[in-house]
């Protein structure tokens, strides 16, 4: 019992420590357009590192690993391959847009293009999206730590954790802004992808080379999922065509329309560097989906393949947190467990600061009708960042009962609206026609149609030699969402005059210019 105290010494003075740091690195916060992308003047490699930590997060850490245990093998780097396509394009068609338009939102766009209601839509739409992931993320953070405290004596509920791990969060968060996000989000992905090495290693010399060769003819290695029927297509997240086409899809939304994530990139000096950044993401995600892989399937040879039922733990996800306790020394095993805890930080403070970001530049500007002064828009950005974060631990302890792989929900959450975000934005390059009204139907109608193909749309499939009805693969739902909303929006816009061009106020590169619908409006700063 005293041993297992020094792991939780060592977490709390990692949390102590990150705090500290971020707010070191991160300075005094002048401006809400400091406070919301550091003034554009963040390294590119900060950025990119943020970008992973930000994505990957509790999810990939405990998730990934016990996916790879149950047979998913390593999926998600045939899933990673689709990712870095999916990143390319969004570096090449969509991130010139954000750079040379001066926005701290990715949705300013959207207003400058359709106008305030649709900026305000979106920003809505996001918000809600976050509040359901971001749930997910934080609450899969509480499993290591509950864990810990349970082999103590200490009988803290998931809810109480996740209290205490949103309260440490904000605090750096509230203070430092985005600049605190991404210094502490580079440090945290440092932390847990060293220490999945460390359990790499550690595993290998557990298992040796009878272990490696059990798990590569169980099929515990394989990569590619080459299984082309089509209920098999549809419904499997690592099926081929799934993991490639859906998921470049996928990540073209995830990465291109999602202010998580575009925030970071427009921290950046330049359009090169928020470039190198986005795809430089994707290496790194590859690197890590396969590391957390082999965790998994080398856990599979330590354990002699044994059930989670067997092993006598909750589901999945608690494999590798159970491994770190009881297979790592103390205080390595407590350093690991802080490694999974600021994973989890990483994750909450980007959301915080992107969704106090998106409901001060977005949506308040689109009830406004303008942009607050600078001062009001600082104060209402650290106040909402209080709001949000009271509003996620809420959202969290709502996923206290699930039992399912965190992963895959998380995944499947966005399916909701990621198709008419990335559709939204899709309108407004390739249909010059549209416009305010044809955009806004047609988000509405792809929310509402997503809504339905997720939660009641089924197909039969087959699961180890038994019909059951699986829903549709999360990879999916975003091309099908996409295709949905340039088909309603375009139908729309052939009803009506195109819009009359504007004059451009700037030169060819300015999207108001390019598009040819709106006036350019000021940037939301």
């Amino acid at each position: 019992m005293l041993v297992r105290h020094f792991d939780l010494v060592v977490i709390i003075v990692y949390l102590v420590a990150i705090a500290w740091l971020g707010l070191r690195l991160s300075g005094r916060q002048r401006t809400a357009t400091e406070y919301f992308v550091g003034e554009g003047r963040m390294p590119w490699w900060t950025v990119c590192f943020s970008v992973v930590a930000t994505e990957t997060s509790v999810l990939t850490v405990i998730s990934v690993p016990g996916g790879a245990y149950g047979g998913q093998a390593f999926g998600n780097v045939e899933l990673a391959l689709g990712y870095v396509i999916g990143r390319v394009a969004v570096a090449t068609l969509l991130i010139p847009l954000y750079k040379r338009g001066g926005f701290v939102s990715a949705y300013a766009y959207l207003g400058d293009r359709f106008g305030p209601l649709l900026q305000g839509l979106a920003s809505v739409t996001f918000v809600i999206t976050r509040l359901l992931a971001e749930g997910v993320r934080l609450f899969a953070s509480a499993i290591p730590i509950k864990l810990l405290l349970d082999e103590l004596g200490v009988g803290a509920g998931y809810r109480t954790i996740i209290v205490a791990v949103t309260a440490v969060t904000v605090l750096y968060t509230y203070l430092g802004g985005i600049k605190a996000v991404i210094w502490t989000d580079a440090v945290q992905m440092l932390l847990y992808l060293g220490g999945a090495v460390l359990a790499i290693a550690v595993l290998s010399g557990h298992v040796g080379a009878q272990g490696f060769g059990d798990a590569l003819h169980s099929g515990h290695f394989r990569v590619f999922d080459t299984d082309f029927s089509l209920s098999h297509v549809l419904t499997n997240s690592f099926a081929l065509p799934t993991a490639i086409l859906g998921g470049a899809v996928f990540a073209m939304a995830s990465h291109g329309s999602d202010q998580l994530i575009v925030q970071r990139i427009l921290a950046t000096r330049s359009l090169r560097d928020s470039q190198k950044a986005m795809i430089g993401s994707g290496v790194f995600i590859t690197v890590q989906f396969a590391a957390f892989s082999l965790v998994g399937a080398l856990l599979w040879a330590y354990d002699d393949g044994r059930s989670v039922t067997d092993l006598g733990l909750r589901s999945s996800d608690d494999l590798y947190p159970d491994f770190i306790l009881h297979g790592l020394p103390v205080g390595i095993s407590g350093l690991l467990v802080a490694g999974i805890l600021g994973a989890a930080m990483g994750s909450l403070s980007s959301a915080l600061n992107s969704m106090s970001n998106s409901t001060v530049s977005d949506l308040f500007r689109a009830l406004l009708g303008r942009a607050p002064a600078e001062d009001t828009m600082l104060r209402l950005a650290r106040a909402m960042t209080l709001v949000w974060a009271v509003l996620m631990a809420v959202f969290a302890c709502a996923f206290s009962t699930s039992t399912g792989n965190v992963y895959l929900t998380g995944l499947t959450i966005a399916g909701y609206t990621y198709g008419a975000l990335l559709g939204a934005f899709l309108l407004g390059r390739l249909v010059k026609r549209a416009n305010e009204t044809d955009s806004l139907v047609s988000f509405v109608v792809t929310v509402a149609v997503m809504t339905y193909v997720v939660r009641g749309v089924k197909i039969d499939t087959q699961v180890a030699g038994t019909t059951v009805a699986a829903g549709i693969a999360a990879q999916w739902l975003v091309p099908i969402g996409v295709l949905l909303t340039l088909a309603v929006g375009g139908t729309m816009s052939l009803f009506h005059r195109p819009p009359t061009a504007a004059p451009a106020t700037g030169g060819g590169d300015e999207p108001g210019a390019a598009e040819g619908t709106r006036p350019r409006s000021a940037p939301s700063r």
